[in-house]
């Protein structure tokens, strides 16, 4: 695996200029406010969790009379779960390297004196690994509509534990305002416990490290930017935050 230091915005771009030019699709980023932890989702960190069914059933309980629009499919309650924090096995990645480094410095109070990461990802050589390519469409990724996906479904993994598949990459209906300001997109995990870097030979996945020290630098960078809470969350929660914090 690649690994790059920045300590800054314009090293960033810096090394975005030359590693870009390695991958002829797209590229998708991710940020965690401590190198040291892996690309893993929150369902596959939990030692002897219940079942995904399970999790899945006891959501579905209480959230039912509290949302608007029922989720037509497992996908979306999976979708609505990561949403208010409930473990999965999605892991989030944006289109936007500068969004991904937000989530890589957001919080200085707990994790400032941590080095962080952003990590770059190349999805469709990512997805090679677990033979969902095309031929005919160079860079191509699935959506969760696609036949490649089924497999990956809540109902599927129920019927089949004994089946190990790879982690694939994948981009899902933008159906909320906050996966949108992210430019959200994800891969999701299947039986395998495997962290995303580790499959293959990982030349799908860079490393850039933070150190800690560069942390606050990028922070008010990303400011100047306008790259805000209220940005990354466009809800009234964050606003309260933003409003009660200046006056602080």
């Amino acid at each position: 695996m690649e690994e790059r230091e920045i300590t800054s915005v314009q090293t960033l771009l810096e090394a975005l200029s030359n590693d870009k030019k390695k991958h002829s699709g797209a590229v998708w980023y991710r940020g965690q406010a401590r190198s040291e932890w892996s690309l893993s989702p929150g369902y596959m960190r939990i030692n002897n969790p219940p079942s995904e069914s399970t999790l899945l059933m006891r959501f579905k309980q209480s959230a039912a009379m509290l949302i608007e629009k029922t989720p037509r499919d497992s996908f979306d309650w999976l979708f609505l779960m990561q949403h208010f924090g409930v473990p999965t096995r999605l892991l989030d990645w944006s289109e936007s390297p500068l969004v991904g480094l937000y989530f890589a410095v957001e919080n200085l109070a707990i994790d400032g004196a941590h080095d962080g990461a952003l990590w770059l990802l190349d999805p469709s050589e990512l997805n090679k690994n677990a033979n969902i390519y095309n031929r005919d469409e160079i860079g191509y990724i699935p959506s969760f509509e696609d036949e490649e996906l089924k497999g990956y479904s809540v109902e599927s993994l129920a019927q089949n534990r004994k089946t190990q598949l790879l982690p694939v990459a994948t981009i899902a209906t933008r159906n909320n305002a906050r996966i949108q300001a992210q430019l959200g997109v994800f891969t999701i995990h299947h039986h395998q416990n495997i962290a995303i870097e580790d499959v293959g030979n990982s030349s799908h996945i860079i490393k850039y490290v933070i150190p800690s020290d560069a942390k606050v630098l990028i922070s008010e960078q990303l400011q100047l930017l306008g790259f805000s809470r209220f940005q990354m969350f466009p809800e009234l929660a964050s606003l309260g935050e933003i409003i009660k914090g200046g006056i602080q």
